[in-house]
């Protein structure tokens, strides 16, 4: 019999940095860091699946680093790529992870239970967090916005599942505990799978948001609260407080006009121009052609498959929560008959 990979008592501890570090991250967001409303709710998921990992993610590529620098801070491309990858855990993950709690109680095999996480992290990332929450950003209907949102919203999905599925299914075989959500193993595991996930899929994030088809990393100062455009949701800037500019805030725009940069007046600072992002403006620059998204779909695709093998290989798709698992070798779990 396999012991765990390390003692209760880190795992315990792992938690409580977690948990310490979604606080972080909830408080900055929400007092002092201006990111879009569906981002701050991102970060905070993502950071608790993830913890402290989430947390120097969060701190080097979207926290900001004095007033009035947010738009410029998060500019370069690969921040944009993180922010789009942070929203696309947030959705496909936390599909994941409620779908695998639930299928745990009801006792499904892993080679069910796998289709069915993949199913509800496609749902709840395309019909909640893309098209739901990202609408008015996008200046249409719920209806376009998922039309809109569905092919990049699934590429991302392959590549988040492609290192989620034989996470879990690998740490879950070793020991099955993991496979219940009563267990603090089963949320180690998800912590795990998560990381892993948003890893695979960064690339596939960094291409969609590169190529216009995703949006990055956002500001409320020029998008709203909401996402909504800043002129639709608010009157113009109080005498004295100065509107971010943003003419290149690239990823963001989705074809609305921004509002206006406000002039600044003595003794206020106004936040500096972001610099030029190119293939960030989802509403400008040529168009991908139907071959280059088929080329990478499929490359998605060949990634999930990749891992759908890898968890065959390394893990057992045949177990079911509470039922002893199929002799493989290095994969006793402590507390089953084997």
């Amino acid at each position: 019999m396999n012991p765990p990979l390390f003692p209760e008592y880190l795992l315990w501890g792992w938690f409580a940095l977690t948990a310490l570090s979604a606080a972080y991250v909830a408080w900055d967001l929400f007092t002092s860091t201006p990111e879009m409303k569906v981002m701050k709710w991102g970060w905070v998921l993502v950071t608790l699946y993830t913890g402290p990992v989430g947390l120097l993610v969060y701190w080097f590529s979207c926290r900001e680093p004095s007033p009035g620098t947010h738009e410029q801070f998060v500019a370069p491309l690969w921040k944009q790529a993180v922010g789009s990858t942070i929203h696309c855990a947030a959705g496909d993950a936390t599909g994941i992870i409620v779908a695998a709690a639930i299928t745990g109680y009801f006792g499904l095999r892993m080679g069910v239970d796998i289709w069915l996480e993949y199913a509800a992290g496609f749902a709840f990332g395309l019909f909640i967090f893309q098209a739901l929450f990202m609408k008015d950003m996008m200046g249409m209907s719920y209806g376009e916005a998922l039309r809109s949102s569905f092919l990049p919203e699934w590429m991302s999905m392959n590549a988040m599942m492609a290192g989620m599925l034989p996470t879990m299914v690998i740490l879950m075989s070793r020991d099955m505990r993991a496979m219940e959500a009563t267990s603090p193993w089963f949320w180690a595991a998800m912590s795990a799978a998560t990381l892993v996930g948003v890893v695979v899929s960064y690339p596939v994030n960094y291409w969609l948001v590169k190529n216009r088809l995703k949006h990055g990393m956002g500001t409320e100062r020029a998008l709203g609260k909401g996402g909504a455009p800043q002129e639709a949701v608010a009157a113009p800037a109080h005498a004295g407080h100065g509107l971010a500019a943003m003419p290149h805030m690239a990823g963001m725009s989705h074809g609305l006009p921004v509002a206006a940069p406000m002039p600044a007046h003595a003794g206020h600072r106004m936040a500096a121009a972001p610099q030029e992002m190119p293939g960030m403006d989802m509403s400008s620059g040529t168009p991908v052609s139907g071959l280059r998204k088929a080329v990478v779909t499929v490359l998605t695709l060949l990634m999930l498959a990749v891992g759908y093998w890898l968890a065959a290989r390394y893990g057992d798709l045949s177990m079911r929560p509470g039922a002893p698992m199929t002799d493989m070798p290095g994969m006793a779990m402590p507390g089953h008959r084997m």
